[in-house]
């Protein structure tokens, strides 16, 4: 884990890749990282945020302006898929890092378009990746805000100083008060599902899908 790395990580939101991997990402400053944001480009608040938060990060990105209305109506795969290789740099990533399945709380119908469409990327071959990590949280059906599963594949507690780091960046730069919803919700641990080959991972689509 501890030598250099090529990694993207796709997300539906500016801020996603903080909640949900951001103490990996900041004990990982050897990681050559580019953040692939799918929704909120012309945001005139969130974009800029966003692209601050990578300079804090050490990582570059880009951002498209895929649909987020608050109605979540569902986007065609097809387009997804699209605007995904258009952003994403045509190199070999030893680790692609997105959303699960079955999204990380109930419920956020583009993290898991996201998640299908990354997956099916990957498994045709339009992609080149040698692993993937999807995000591993849930929230009780509702019930609780989002946790790290700690039966994940893989389980991180951060130290104090990284989760301060990272709660810094969601407070701060991000400029979520700290009765948000995403200030509360924070995690001090983060957990994945390790995905070794696109098989693996299309089995767990299929079976989330399925549910």
């Amino acid at each position: 884990m501890e030598h250099q790395k090529t990694v993207a990580i796709i997300i539906a939101h500016p801020d996603d890749e903080i909640l949900w991997c951001g103490g990996t990402l900041i004990d990982h400053p050897e990681w050559e990282c580019f953040v692939i944001c799918l929704c909120r480009k012309n945001d005139p608040d969130r974009s800029p945020r966003f692209y601050r938060v990578l300079e804090k990060i050490n990582a570059k990105g880009a951002m498209a302006d895929l649909d987020d209305g608050p109605e979540q109506l569902p986007l065609d795969q097809h387009n997804i898929k699209r605007v995904i290789k258009a952003l994403m740099p045509p190199n070999h990533y030893d680790l692609v890092i997105s959303h699960s399945p079955a999204g990380e709380y109930t419920r956020h119908r583009r993290h898991e378009e996201v998640s299908e469409a990354v997956i099916h990327l990957w498994h045709t071959g339009q992609i080149d990746i040698a692993e993937l990590w999807t995000f591993a949280y849930g929230d009780g059906g509702g019930k609780h805000l989002p946790q790290p599963i700690q039966t994940a594949d893989l389980y991180f507690n951060l130290t104090n100083d990284t989760w301060q780091k990272k709660y810094e960046l969601i407070n701060t730069e991000y400029n979520f008060s700290k009765d948000s919803w995403e200030a509360r919700t924070t995690p001090m641990a983060e957990a994945f599902w390790r995905f070794p080959n696109s098989t693996s991972a299309m089995n767990r689509l299929a079976a989330e899908q399925n549910l």
